[in-house]
């Protein structure tokens, strides 16, 4: 199984960006430590971090067809993309929304989300473990569907 793992705007600046919020692992680490988990369930990952929405659109239409899923953490982009919420819709692929704090704990206009109702599930404030809880239960999910 391949899974796209899509991340947003500053998400590049994990570690040095509101470590309290965010914690200190940076974006490769957190990567490092998916490559690894993926392994131990069989699946491939692929990377894509973008400031631009537009570039993040492109990137879901263009690996649509070659990912099963997506763990996508999309930054502030959650509050505000109508394109991004398409662009995932369109793709037909399930996905699993992730955040590093607990977005319910924060600012009122963090509460809300404009593509966590297409998700199959939205896990969010357990900083890096944020992102290996979603693969677990995206590769789950996987598993379910093909009965494999």
């Amino acid at each position: 199984m391949r899974i796209g793992v899509l991340n947003g705007p500053k998400l590049n600046l994990l570690g040095e960006r509101d470590p309290q919020h965010y914690g200190t692992m940076t974006l490769s680490e957190i990567e490092e430590l998916l490559v690894e988990r993926a392994a131990e369930q069989g699946a491939e990952l692929c990377f894509f971090q973008s400031d631009d929405e537009g570039a993040i659109v492109e990137w879901i239409q263009t690996q649509a067809m070659s990912v099963d899923a997506w763990l996508v953490n999309a930054g502030a982009l959650t509050h505000t993309s109508v394109a991004l919420r398409d662009a995932l819709a369109a793709s037909a692929r399930p996905f699993v929304e992730v955040h590093l704090s607990n977005v319910f704990a924060r600012e009122p206009f963090r509460h809300t989300s404009v593509f966590s109702d297409l998700a199959i599930g939205v896990i969010a404030g357990f900083r890096a473990s944020s992102y290996t809880f979603g693969l677990e239960a995206l590769t789950s999910h996987l598993r379910e569907q093909t009965g494999v």
